[in-house]
């Protein structure tokens, strides 16, 4: 897996994540918020296997 996004990107993946999960846990929007461990996931190993696929990078130095 060669890394494919950028900081900005990881950034906004962990964030947007991490609102998902605790929304979902709250009750306020159904186990479907727990799709945002696939962002928090994506986030820490720095690979986006949809970008991959698309042919998609948004790191500078990748």
């Amino acid at each position: 897996m060669t890394r494919n996004l950028g900081q900005l990107d990881r950034i906004a993946r962990f964030i947007l994540g991490a609102l998902l999960i605790v929304l979902a846990a709250m009750g306020t929007i159904g186990v479907w918020g727990y799709l945002g461990l696939i962002f928090v996931g994506t986030a820490f190993v720095n690979f986006c296997p949809i970008y991959r696929v698309l042919g998609l990078k948004t790191c500078q130095d990748c």
